[in-house]
């Protein structure tokens, strides 16, 4: 008899329409926090600037395939079925210590993703290259995170093409809600397009928020809400510098290793973690997150 092939991983790209909104940011610490309670995690780096996979700490030398390698495959072959799953070809170990390198793994990205998406762009079945690729190679992980570009192109409709729902992050600032509201949009106008009819936007993470500023306060307690709704996450994620050091560090490091804030901060992702797993189907995350 057979062996029973395991629930594929549930797929969540995480998305605005506008940049500096704190996606990779999330993408990275929600992937963290997932591990923390022993979820295996995916993060696929679709922006061409690879911050994912850098604030991750993985060491991409020239030799390593990535996300742009799988798709080139795919375009080139007249039988694309044939390499379902080929992304496993472009996985690659994270540089963070252990528990986290045992547990989430990086599809990176490089610059020369962005020609690919020029490429690419309007061809008969491009945009299904990227749920191709990942059919079967995700089976190993309970959750993949794709990190998408700050648009609406060709790169986030793979991602979008892919996944099962969308968290899109927007800050406290009007650019940012707008930004949420044109990706939210475009998934409920476009799902069909992207032939992945049951998408649909899992919920809105607010983040980079600082009270202590008017405008702040007032998108938050009153725009936001009036927008979203109760597809709001919580917690907000407030405008912390361990954040930006947890990032910027030789190499970057996982929030919990920076102290007390960083612990603070990851305690508040944990949270955000919980909350996105229940709306997602992954259940409670019942693991005691280490300390």
């Amino acid at each position: 008899m057979s062996t029973p092939r395991r629930r594929r991983a549930r797929r969540i790209a995480q998305a605005n329409n506008k940049g500096g909104t704190g996606k990779t940011s999330a993408t990275v610490n929600l992937a963290a926090a997932l591990a923390e309670h022993g979820q295996r995690v995916l993060v696929v780096d679709m922006d061409p600037q690879g911050n994912a996979g850098r604030r991750l700490a993985a060491q991409i030398d020239a030799s390593q395939p990535t996300v742009s390698d799988v798709l080139k495959a795919l375009a080139e072959t007249e039988r694309p079925e044939e390499l379902a799953g080929c992304a496993v070809d472009a996985f690659a170990p994270i540089g963070w210590p252990e528990p986290y390198s045992e547990r989430i793994t990086l599809i990176p990205s490089r610059p020369d993703l962005e020609n690919r998406a020029l490429t690419e762009a309007g061809l008969l079945g491009a945009v299904q290259r990227l749920a191709v690729a990942l059919d079967g190679a995700d089976d190993d992980f309970d959750v993949v995170l794709i990190d998408c570009p700050p648009n609406l192109g060709h790169l986030t409709q793979l991602a979008l093409a892919a996944a099962d729902c969308v968290v899109i992050v927007t800050d406290a600032e009007l650019d940012g809600i707008e930004g949420a509201i044109a990706m939210r949009d475009f998934v409920q106008h476009g799902r069909r397009r992207l032939a992945n009819p049951d998408l649909r936007v899992l919920g809105y993470v607010v983040n980079r928020v600082d009270l202590r500023m008017g405008s702040d306060r007032y998108q938050v307690e009153e725009t936001i809400p009036e927008t979203f709704g109760d597809e709001v996450l919580e917690p907000r994620l407030p405008v912390r510098a361990v954040v930006k050091d947890a990032a910027d560090a030789d190499p970057p490091r996982p929030l919990r290793l920076l102290g007390r804030d960083g612990t603070e901060m990851a305690a508040r992702y944990d949270d955000l973690a919980q909350g996105i797993a229940q709306r997602a189907g992954l259940g409670m995350l019942t693991k005691e997150a280490f300390a």
